[in-house]
């Protein structure tokens, strides 16, 4: 019984790192699923409008209700103001997974969803829960639970699924809700430098109000999503020798690089580490990115001069969000790459030796061994007749090598547990 104890343990240990190695999830993206659906583009088309898109995409486990375009009409017929549709809309997004195998085993027939709008705060009492019932010959109906007696929708087909991270079904008609459909006072709007000035980033509010035109270009993405990195007062005021040199495009440059025209919340700084463009990027046709990092709590802006972190949020309300950061972003485009960083780069591959005449002797003796049958040797490739796709092929060898150990050590941990 101890051995068996003991292979057990050993097992269950190399499955975990077994796990480990198998590739991960990766994000999905309802809008591009949706895309592939004209039948549900108003749908779509709404979820961006109303900003409930991003909220869907860094869900890890969702179910989303749709409807197709002729099914929206009555909910538009409405007017409903945008933030009052998104809480419809989000009466959709179920926080758990019903794939259309999991609708016809639901335990009794019958359960209940919580939803995003359930969790957003803005529902009262039971309003945002979604009752689903599993009737005979296969009919599955959907009912908000304060719909107040209107009909049910039905489930009508399956349109994406990836368990179960995300599951699209569409279902008959708009879920009905007095609550979700109550009218909603549209936040008011955000004032940019206002905002800084209250909250340690006085001197950089200050550079926007003395730049009106990058201040417009801030102001014109703020209905449609807009991430900001603000240098706080210490971190401007120990740049401002550096800033009183640059000309006044570079000013205007260095200001926009500190905005990305995207809403990115905390959780969507972490999950989408990678280059962003920014709104310098956008009004000048040239890099203008850095890299965006997180380890843990911690996120941090990298460009190839400086690394700043991001110290605290000042507003995180979408489709709008703001960070104060520790150190002011310069990009190369502007600013003399740190000899430092130049030398850490990774020295060039040494240029392959010239490849040496054969001697008389030597061709007399190859064209020999030719004439006897034997095979002549090849010589070997040098880097200029290297196949183009050497990145390409060694990545997915090397992602075929890691599935294959991960399968080889799952099937070791298995056999070890059946000869026990």
């Amino acid at each position: 019984m101890r051995r068996f104890s003991s292979v057990l343990a050993a097992s269950l240990v190399v499955l975990a790192a077994a796990a480990s190695l198998l590739p991960a999830a990766r994000a999905h993206n309802i809008t591009k699923i949706l895309a592939q659906h004209p039948e549900f583009s108003t749908f779509n088309h709404y979820l961006s409008a109303t900003h409930l898109a991003s909220e869907i995409n860094r869900r890890l486990t969702i179910t989303l209700l749709v409807v197709d375009n002729s099914g929206m009409t009555d909910l538009l017929a409405k007017h409903l103001s945008l933030p009052t549709l998104r809480n419809v809309l989000a009466l959709h997004v179920l926080t758990d997974y019903y794939g259309a195998k999991k609708l016809h085993q639901i335990t009794g027939g019958a359960t209940t969803s919580a939803t995003i709008f359930q969790s957003s705060g803005h529902a009262i009492g039971t309003a945002g829960f979604i009752n689903i019932t599993d009737h005979s010959r296969g009919k599955v109906t959907f009912v908000a639970r304060d719909s107040g007696g209107a009909s049910p929708a039905t489930f009508v087909k399956s349109v994406k699924e990836m368990p179960y991270n995300i599951s699209i079904l569409q279902i008959s008609t708009i879920l009905s809700s007095p609550e979700a459909e109550a009218p909603v006072a549209a936040p008011g709007p955000v004032n940019l430098t206002a905002l800084m000035a209250n909250k340690g980033c006085k001197a950089f509010a200050d550079l926007l109000l003395a730049t009106p035109d990058v201040l417009k270009s801030f102001q014109s993405n703020l209905d449609s999503g807009l991430t900001v990195f603000c240098p706080d007062d210490d971190a401007v005021s120990a740049f401002s020798p550096k800033y009183t040199n640059l000309t006044a495009a570079g000013k205007s440059s260095l200001l926009r690089y500190h905005a990305v025209p995207v809403y990115y919340s905390p959780q969507l700084l972490k999950t989408n580490n990678g280059p962003f463009s920014t709104l310098a990027s956008d009004a000048h046709n040239k890099n203008y990115k850095y890299t965006v990092k997180s380890d843990g709590d911690v996120i941090t802006i990298k460009t190839h001069i400086v690394t700043a972190d991001i110290t605290s949020t000042l507003i995180d309300q979408d489709p709008d969000a703001v960070y104060a950061i520790d150190k002011v972003l310069e990009p190369r485009e502007l600013f003399k790459v740190p000899e430092k960083v130049i030398a850490d780069a990774p020295a060039p591959a040494p240029a392959a030796p010239p490849k040496k005449k054969k001697s008389a002797a030597a061709k007399h003796k190859a064209a020999a061994t030719a004439a006897n049958g034997a095979p002549a040797p090849t010589t070997p490739a040098g880097p200029e007749e290297s196949p183009a796709d050497d990145d390409t092929a060694a990545a997915d060898n090397a992602a075929l090598r890691t599935t294959a150990a991960a399968w080889t050590v799952l099937a070791a941990a298995a056999a070890a547990l059946f000869l026990a």
